[in-house]
């Protein structure tokens, strides 16, 4: 913060950062942006007053004096009318599927109450056929102003949403994405039927659980890999509603200054339609995609060919395996080393077994793929870095520049933190989720684990580990201002608590920043292409009504996404 203050009330001394000295043989720019704050990530010159931009590419960021040379009759001028520009945003970790069909189908992630969830049902199931699936995603009983009645394990019944569609099939995804809830039509279709005693055995999944009441019927709860039993059921989707989802996801990334995504976990459906829509022209956000470990023949299709690249048009990369070895906190399925402080005598799910997780990380080095591991529970956590450790000994030649991730490293024993600067794993954590889980999460953990390992942005980086932000979107929505908000006060959305939770593990605004700029494309081996605002880099910036960097921290979360320029265009402008 300092820093940007001082080179604020300094006179910028002109830079000129490509082509000639020689004004006369300087080639003129498309696109000039002055008239703002302008942040570059750049430890050279960390603010400047304008940039030029030629195709995709910046070729000038420097002062308005030196802009001059770059200016011709053709260049096109963007004035930022006072506002804060910086590198475009980068979401570390998300499901771009998943927000698209966020848009297309319930949306539960704002519900306040059981009642609203059901509500809300009622009224689609109204307009829907007899038979037809109603689907959705979004609630999370801990974040609800009212708690429903009749609870069983921490969870609602569906009692209250099987009264309202007894003719319609529902599935109510978890925010997590870890459970699910069913009302009595899909699990009579499922086969998971009340007092079914003789079934029981016969049905339970292995890294997932069916919640039942102490007579033995079926909540309605699946949690983790248990949903499968529902899920198989539903009827599959088509291209064109594929299609439409892909499409509203990238517009709602542009909306909010996204101009990178992390996709986390691609099927072989999505990955043909990514190709199809950049192959059209229709990829209008840079895509880094994750391949679903889910899907092992895909694994080893990807093995034999090796990664995909795009050194061309930096528009869609494929060279990374997602790995999903745990559950949620939410939902109880994080995999933790000692009992739930609100459950005892469960410890939540591994999901994955480690075995696949070792032979996952040693085919991902020899091919060179890049492995990313979802952990949230301290065990799971500890458990991945153990395999990792032991893939990084046994090929100690493909380990230069692994950049191996744990996605989420939500809860760590304090014994692990140090472990991922030693091992050079990339943590990539999103804030979102410390505002939205903390006022629940001592409940799980108790405080001295909340204290000592949950969220420890600030211990992680003051050892040496480069931290990539996001949100994890459906999970949270995607709107970066309320990651950055989280990630420098430590509070919830509502401004809670004064000070902001264990304190002295936010981060200062600049590490803020960087996690969702530079920090975020060295996750995705991409820095020296985006990620600053430097000559030679791609033309992605996002505007910001307010200066993210010094206005009051009570006001950051009314700061808008003014605009947004996408490889030089300015594809978004905020009404």
């Amino acid at each position: 913060m300092d820093l940007y203050k001082k080179i604020r009330n300094l006179l910028l001394i002109p830079v000129l950062l490509w082509g000639c000295n020689n004004a006369r043989e300087v080639e003129p720019a498309d696109l000039v942006i002055t008239g703002g704050t302008i942040y570059t990530m750049d430890d050279q010159q960390p603010m400047v007053e304008a940039v030029a931009v030629k195709g995709d590419k910046i070729i000038f960021a420097g002062s308005n004096e030196g802009i001059n040379k770059f200016k011709a009759e053709t260049t096109e001028v963007l004035d930022l009318g006072g506002r804060t520009m910086t590198p475009g945003f980068i979401e570390g970790h998300g499901h771009i599927m998943g927000l698209g069909y966020n848009e297309l189908n319930l949306d539960l992630l704002n519900t306040k109450s059981y009642d609203q969830v059901v509500d809300m049902v009622k009224e689609a199931a109204e307009k829907a056929t007899p038979g037809e699936w109603i689907t959705g995603r979004g609630w999370h009983q801990s974040k609800w102003n009212m708690e429903n009645e009749n609870m069983v394990k921490g969870f609602q019944t569906h009692d209250k949403l099987s009264a309202v569609s007894p003719d319609n099939p529902v599935y109510l995804g978890h925010a997590s994405g870890h459970a699910g809830f069913a009302n009595a039509k899909a699990m009579e279709i499922a086969g998971v039927l009340p007092l079914a005693k003789e079934r029981l055995t016969e049905i339970q999944v292995e890294g997932g659980e069916i919640i039942r009441d102490q007579l033995g019927n079926p909540t309605g709860i699946f949690n983790e890999r248990a949903q499968s039993l529902i899920t198989k059921h539903i009827p599959e989707t088509t291209p064109g509603r594929n299609k439409k989802a892909l499409e509203m996801a990238i517009n709602a990334c542009l909306r909010n200054g996204i101009t990178s995504f992390h996709d986390a976990g691609a099927s072989r459906d999505a990955l043909a339609l990514f190709k199809d829509f950049k192959a059209n022209g229709d990829l209008g956000i840079r895509l880094y995609v994750m391949l679903t470990g889910w899907d092992k023949g895909l694994l080893e299709e990807w093995y034999q060919k090796g990664p995909e690249i795009d050194t061309a048009e930096h528009l869609l990369t494929i060279r990374s395996v997602k790995l999903n070895c745990d559950g949620a906190l939410g939902s109880r399925g994080a995999w933790l080393l000692e009992e739930y402080t609100d459950r005892p005598g469960h410890f939540g799910h591994e999901t994955l077994p480690m075995e696949f997780v070792l032979e996952t990380s040693h085919k991902a080095l020899k091919s060179g793929f890049q492995v990313c591991s979802h952990a949230i529970g301290d065990r799971a956590n500890r458990e991945i870095l153990d395999r990792y450790e032991k893939a990084f000994k046994a090929n100690p030649g493909a380990t230069d520049d692994h950049r191996f991730r744990i996605e989420h490293a939500q809860h760590l024993h304090p014994e692990d933190i140090p472990r991922f600067s030693e091992l050079g794993v990339v943590p990539a954590m999103q804030a979102i989720h410390m505002s939205s889980d903390r006022p629940w999460a001592i409940d799980r953990l108790g405080e001295k684990r909340i204290v000592e390992g949950a969220y420890v942005w600030q211990t992680l980086l003051e050892s040496g580990v480069k931290i990539v932000n996001g949100t994890d979107v459906p999970v949270e929505p995607i709107n970066p201002i309320a990651s950055f908000y989280a990630s420098v006060s430590r509070k919830t959305l509502e401004g809670t608590p004064e000070g902001g939770y264990e304190p002295a593990q936010k981060m200062t605004r600049e590490q803020a920043l960087r996690s969702y700029t530079l920090d975020a494309a060295y996750g995705a081996f991409e820095e020296s292409i985006k990620g600053s605002i430097q000559a030679g880099k791609l033309a992605d910036f996002t505007v910001f009504s307010k200066n993210i960097m010094e206005v009051p921290e009570n006001e950051l979360l009314d700061t808008k996404v003014d605009m947004t320029v996408f490889g030089g265009k300015l594809v978004y402008q905020r009404n």
